[in-house]
């Protein structure tokens, strides 16, 4: 309960960003669902007995403090959990009302939600295109893949439910993106879970998660059950650990994953399919910031709110160590620019290992993210990216297009030009390579499964 509100501070703080993300958690880490991988189910250990519902005050203070802490004109307010919808549709409704109370005249606020979808309906429909809302929609592609792991509390596949729920946004006109982990089950199947979603659900923004769930020696095999309601051994889940899940993706596998799916995309679908990691590494290579933190070089601007108002450096570091304090008792603003959060953000910078200050592929990956910074280098120094050799090869696979899509943007033409490009570059490539035959590009199928396939 916010019993006296802070006051938004009279000095504007020396280290606050003039803009920063914060996803908060309306209802904790609880959730309708009871997917394998998701760590974040066990965050509900920090709050035992807690009812894991955000109150009416608290939901204002945040909105709020996010607004008058922006200089910007725009305001991103962002749900997620758990799952945000178990709050109900008047929840959001009153988010509304309480952010068209408090923004600026020259402030726009644009509201997201990420949803597992069992629970939309109609009214949700209609609420989420009447609002504007950004919905986020986890997948994981077709039924054999997305049921290996996304499970609802009976240990039923979620499948036939989501989807109904993608057709029922597309029917009322909301703007949908779809997110999809990468994990054991789906990474060997990129082209299958791209086209699924472009083709069958009609999804033309996504993004692709990595998963990869660490755990220590001792904690292997607890963490190997699972972090949902069943594994009654579950710890609290940490980012500490050398070793990782049997469901989590290999670095080569995400590697291949994502360049499969972007030879696809590069000769089909740019201006049509927008895939973020695409649109953040052409960033890159254009020699802007990216907008996410991941391959930024420096992080600290999106923070995680929990339904009680605690406010954490990181969604992935939801911990006790990074808790920064409660909006109920310290304004949003000055927590952000906290002592704490500053260094917190400034580490992933300042804690490379030498082998990344000399990677020539540094300007579009700076490390990725921290949490991932667990296996050591040739030379045997801490702090390297476990999906480092995957990214590598990325960055690498896709350097000649990305370098071409630059040149476009600085030329002034648009980027879409580059289907044509490289279309062109392939018929040379090519040339006098039979349907049946391997694909020379090196995936290990047939021509005209792969390079060889007709454009759609």
């Amino acid at each position: 309960m916010v019993t006296s509100p802070p006051l938004m501070p009279a000095t504007w703080p020396t280290d606050a960003p003039p803009a920063f993300h914060v996803m908060a958690k309306p209802s904790g880490a609880i959730c309708n669902l009871d997917c394998t991988y998701c760590f974040f189910l066990s965050k509900e250990l920090l709050y035992p007995g807690d009812r894991f519902r955000m109150a009416n005050d608290l939901l204002e203070a945040y909105i709020r403090q996010t607004i008058e802490s922006h200089r910007g004109p725009e305001v991103v307010l962002a749900f997620q959990g758990g799952e945000p919808t178990l709050m109900g549709v008047d929840f959001f409704e009153r988010a509304v009302t309480y952010a068209q109370s408090c923004t600026r005249p020259d402030q726009t606020v644009q509201f997201t939600i990420q949803t597992n979808g069992v629970l939309l309906n109609e009214r949700w429909a209609q609420f989420f295109r009447d609002n504007q809302f950004l919905v986020g929609l986890s997948v994981d592609g077709p039924a054999d893949m997305h049921d290996a792991y996304r499970l609802d509390k009976q240990g039923r596949g979620t499948f036939d439910r989501v989807r109904e729920a993608a057709n029922l946004l597309r029917r009322y006109d909301v703007d949908v993106n779809v997110l999809c982990t990468v994990n054991a089950a789906n990474a060997d199947f990129p082209l299958e879970v791209y086209r699924f979603f472009r083709d069958e659900l009609g999804i033309r923004f996504m993004q692709f998660i990595p998963i990869v769930e660490r755990a220590t020696a001792v904690t292997l095999s607890i963490a190997n059950r699972g972090w949902g309601e069943g594994n009654t051994k579950r710890p609290l889940y940490r980012n500490e650990g050398t070793h990782v899940t049997e469901r989590s993706v290999r670095p080569e596998q995400w590697g291949h994953f994502m360049s499969r799916i972007f030879d696809e995309w590069v000769r089909r679908d740019v201006g049509d399919v927008y895939v973020m990691q695409f649109e953040y590494a052409l960033a890159s290579w254009a020699g802007e910031e990216p907008a996410l933190c991941l391959f930024k070089e420096t992080c600290g601007t999106a923070l995680a709110l929990e339904h009680n108002g605690d406010l954490y450096s990181c969604d992935h570091y939801v911990d006790p160590e990074h808790k920064l304090g409660n909006i109920a008792t310290s304004h949003m603003v000055d927590l952000v620019a906290s002592p704490q959060q500053v260094a917190f953000g400034r580490a992933k910078k300042e804690t490379l290992p030498p082998q990344c200050l000399r990677c020539d592929v540094r300007f579009a990956c700076h490390g990725e993210c921290p949490r991932n910074r667990f296996v050591r280098t040739k030379e045997g120094d801490e702090g390297l990216n476990y999906l480092c050799e995957g990214y590598y090869a990325f960055f690498h696979h896709i350097d000649r297009e990305m370098k071409i899509m630059a040149e476009l943007l600085r030329s002034g033409r648009p980027v879409p030009d580059i289907v044509g490009i490289v279309r062109a570059h392939d018929e040379e490539r090519f040339r006098g390579v039979g349907r049946n035959d391997i694909c020379p590009c090196g995936s290990g199928v047939k021509f005209k499964s792969c390079h060889g396939r007709p454009a759609t």
